[in-house]
């Protein structure tokens, strides 16, 4: 327990604290109770909160007590946009993304034992009081020229959407959760992105004024690549948690194209690796990165810890059948369909020529070049050369009787779904 803080701060978890001194010293005395809430305004986590599900999973290991809270009432208000006001959604949509979210923080945390991790959802707290009570018994605790200082809500009294009550009252409740917490589980330290310090600290401040109690708060960085973008985007896309959203293999892909620059950090902040072993991965990167052992390193602890060791095996081996190092055979239907799902393609027939189908998937501008590189050996159907211009994609070619895999030359692919 001694260890966690300088752990957390070398593996890059720690943007900033409350008290640093005050923390580190509570948590040398442990074990405390430290929670982290997760937004349910969408049907899955994300690549943020796998961050700060890591850090929970560190703390729980180091012996404290690790408490996820789902945010059945705050999910329905919505915590403020940058630039316009949400789109509110309705109870049934959120109480079905409360019970996405509490299946997948399972894998992720120990939810048995002596120090089980405890999942509460706010809406059980929030609920029952009315609103009297709420203005009353919390909003007397809040200064409005405090709450027009936060930096989400100073950025959006200066737009001209303005801000609605609706969503300025989102730090009330979100501090409410933490004097709740604080009250009932003896809760004194809340995690969180850095983007939610103000929110984060309004709960401590609320649980000093109420109870004259100390209590702790510790922002993550958000993490970004060598150009300052955030991870967890590409292309505008989420990288979700759940696999019916960003599927295993995709996810598998996602960590596999971490650059160089950034992979190294990644493998601190997600993975268990010890620092020897992190070193040797960013020697292996620097002597060696076309090997890309640090991202393959990444990408399947990555996806192990989110979806388990057996879809992580079967996403491993697709990766290598799709460039010649296995059977494509051998892969199910379902990581088969998730392999090839992204690749450039064609609706074929059987029958179809290799000639056409290189033209159709695009792997090749026109029937002379496709015929060019049958000839000279660079044209292969399910990583089995293709020698014979007149040859046809048979029945026997689309695998689980879906998709005929084609490749020109070493890396470029397409997919000939069968029509």
């Amino acid at each position: 327990m001694t260890d966690i803080f300088d752990e957390l701060q070398w593996r890059g978890l720690v943007a900033q604290t409350t008290d640093e001194t005050a923390l580190r010293e509570a948590l040398a005395k442990g074990p405390v109770t430290v929670y982290c809430g997760f937004d349910p305004s969408a049907p899955s986590l994300h690549f943020g909160n796998f961050v700060q599900l890591s850090v929970l999973r560190r703390m729980q290991a180091a012996g404290h007590h690790v408490i996820c809270l789902v945010g059945g009432s705050t999910g329905l208000i919505g915590d403020p946009k940058p630039d316009a006001e949400r789109m509110l959604q309705d109870k049934d949509t959120i109480a079905r993304s409360v019970e996405r979210i509490q299946s997948l923080v399972g894998p992720l945390l120990d939810f048995e034992g002596e120090n089980a991790a405890v999942l509460v959802n706010n809406l059980d707290w929030t609920a029952p009081i009315s609103a009297l009570d709420f203005l009353r018994d919390i909003g007397q605790h809040f200064r409005v020229n405090q709450m027009i200082r936060k930096e989400a809500v100073a950025r959006r009294l200066e737009s001209e959407q303005g801000i609605s009550y609706t969503e300025f009252s989102y730090q009330i409740l979100q501090a409410m959760d933490y004097l709740e917490l604080y009250r009932t589980r003896d809760c004194v330290l809340q995690i969180g992105g850095s983007d939610q310090w103000g929110n984060i600290t309004a709960g401590v401040d609320l649980v000093h004024r109420v109870e004259g109690a100390t209590v702790h708060a510790l922002a993550t960085p958000l993490l970004v690549d060598s150009e300052g973008r955030k991870f967890g985007k590409s292309e505008g896309n989420a990288v979700w948690l759940s696999a019916d959203m960003t599927s295993p293999y995709a996810f598998y892909q996602y960590f596999l194209n971490v650059e160089d620059a950034s992979v190294v950090a990644m493998l601190r902040a997600l993975t268990d690796r010890t620092r020897d072993e992190i070193a040797d991965l960013e020697k292996q990167a620097l002597e060696e990165p076309f090997r890309r052992t640090a991202q393959r390193t990444l990408a399947a602890e990555a996806t192990a810890l989110v979806h388990g060791p057996e879809p992580t095996r079967a996403v491993q081996a697709a990766s290598e059948a799709l460039f010649g190092k296995g059977s494509l055979a051998d892969l199910d239907e379902s990581t088969l369909r998730d392999a090839t799902d992204e690749l450039a393609g064609a609706q074929l027939a059987p029958g179809t020529t290799v000639v056409e189908a290189l033209v159709a998937t695009g792997l090749v501008e026109s029937r002379n070049a496709a015929r060019r590189v049958i000839a000279e050996g660079g044209a292969s159907v399910n990583n089995t050369k293709v020698s014979d211009a007149a040859a046809v994609l048979g029945e026997g070619d689309f695998l689980h009787g879906a998709v005929a895999v084609l490749k020109r030359g070493r890396r470029n692919l397409a997919a000939a779904r069968r029509a």
